[in-house]
This record gives C-alpha cells, sequence and structure tokens, in this order.
C-alpha cells in the first residue's frame, strides 16, 4: 500500500482547518486516514503549526511520500 502524509480539511465555511494525516494514496482529500501526525490552523496570526515530528520522520522511513504543502509545513517546524 503507498502511503502518503498530506492535509485533510476541516473547519467551517472560510475559516479552513487542516489536519495533517498518513492514509492511502487512493483515498479522497478527507477520507479514512491512517494516523492523524498533527494539524495547522492558517487562519489564526501567527499561523499555528503542531507536528509529530518523530513520527513524520518514522513514516517517511518506511517509504510514506510527503506532499509539497506538508513539506513546506516540516520545514517550518522543524526551524
Amino acid at each position: 500500500m503507498a502511503t502518503v502524509i498530506r492535509l485533510s480539511r476541516g473547519g467551517r465555511k472560510k475559516r479552513p482547518f487542516y489536519s495533517v494525516v498518513v492514509m492511502d494514496e487512493r483515498k479522497r482529500r478527507d477520507g479514512a486516514f491512517i494516523e492523524k501526525l498533527g494539524y495547522f490552523d492558517p487562519c489564526t496570526d501567527p499561523e499555528v503549526i503542531k507536528l509529530d515530528l518523530d513520527r513524520v520522520k518514522a513514516w517517511t522511513d518506511q517509504g510514506a511520500q510527503v506532499s509539497d504543502r506538508v513539506a513546506s509545513l516540516i520545514a517550518k517546524a522543524s526551524a
């Protein structure tokens, strides 16, 4: 099974809230996920990024691909 680390959207209309999740790449964006690794709230000032970087590393070591947006969030969170 090919896994990917990507964002899953939540929140209400015009107020997005994203969860960083590990899921099968064939699933829908907001479909069933394997594990939740953190969240991203772009509506606050400053933006809130909360990630479990140890679990992200563990999943990437197992072969999970990281989406472009999540890769930029990981870079911001680790800095």
